[in-house]
């Protein structure tokens, strides 16, 4: 195969692809149909075509007939009037009209057999039309369910595949979900537990527990205060005073705390510390 043969037939086969790409068989079968309706209308046409050619010469064999009978007539009268020559001419002329009509008589039987034959061809091409109409709407039929059926397909294919996506998307949105509530959790849990107050305070343990402790010396004097009020207690308040409840640490008793810490110990801490650094 040349070159020219074999780029020939490569851009047929693409030619070809391409077209059957575009083909709607529907579309196709239609055509197809009202194809063969136009060769029937031309049957029909050609039908009434030869059968008007044999209506005229029908028309025209009974002129001749006519004549026929006239020269007949014409033949007899010149023999009864003793005029021989004119019954012959009138015989010749009726010879020439009979050949005439056997001449009719044969190209009518010949439009007659070919007006049976197109009117046979005509009734099966019709019987085939309408065949082919019946089995065009039953693939017409079948074409559009499988249409049909495709795009539900391709429609369920492609919803499964944005149904893994979204899927993937609310396992992500779920992870993100638990991981801020477990954020959320532990930042309650922190502030519950003073944590953040830690955080942002400047004391020290040793102050946080001396507030502490200010507080429960303070809600057992409040205690106390309400028993004596309500004549409960009464000696406890009077062997003990309010300001001398257990657990309540005043100014004086801090300043002790703090006297009995040695500077010296804390001066030979300092000392170290500096040492260190230099080092």
């Amino acid at each position: 195969m040349g070159i020219l043969s074999r780029t020939s037939y490569i851009i047929r086969s693409k030619l070809n692809s391409v077209l059957n790409r575009a083909e709607d068989p529907t579309e196709t079968l239609d055509y197809s149909y009202e194809q063969m309706r136009d060769q029937l209308q031309d049957v029909k046409r050609g039908i009434a075509d030869l059968t008007t050619q044999k209506k005229r010469l029908e028309m025209q064999k009974r002129r001749l007939e006519e004549n026929v009978d006239k020269h007949n007539d014409q033949a007899r009268t010149a023999v009864q009037q003793g005029r021989e020559d004119l019954a012959r001419r009138a015989l010749e002329k009726k010879k020439t009209k009979m050949n005439q009509i056997e001449d009719l008589e044969r190209q009518i039987s010949n439009l007659q057999s070919q007006q049976d034959k197109l009117i046979d061809q005509k009734n099966e091409l019709q019987s085939r039309i309408e065949e082919f109409r019946t089995k065009k709407e039953t693939m017409k039929a079948r074409h559009e369910a499988a249409k049909a059926s495709s795009t539900v397909s391709e429609a369920i294919t492609a919803t499964g595949e944005e149904f893994e996506d979204v899927g993937r998307a609310i396992e992500r949105a779920e992870e993100q979900t638990e991981d801020m509530e477990a954020r959320a959790a532990a930042m309650d849990e922190l502030h519950e537990s003073g944590a953040f107050d830690d955080v942002l305070s400047d004391k020290d343990d040793i102050d946080r527990e001396l507030e502490q402790l200010e507080t429960d010396s303070g809600v057992e004097a409040e205690l106390e205060t309400l028993k004596s009020e309500m004549g409960e207690g009464s000696s406890e308040t009077d062997a003990e005073p309010a300001g001398d409840v257990e657990g309540e640490v005043d100014e004086e008793e801090l300043a002790e705390m703090e006297s009995e810490v040695d500077d010296s110990e804390v001066e030979a801490e300092l000392a170290e510390l500096q040492d260190e650094e230099n080092a």
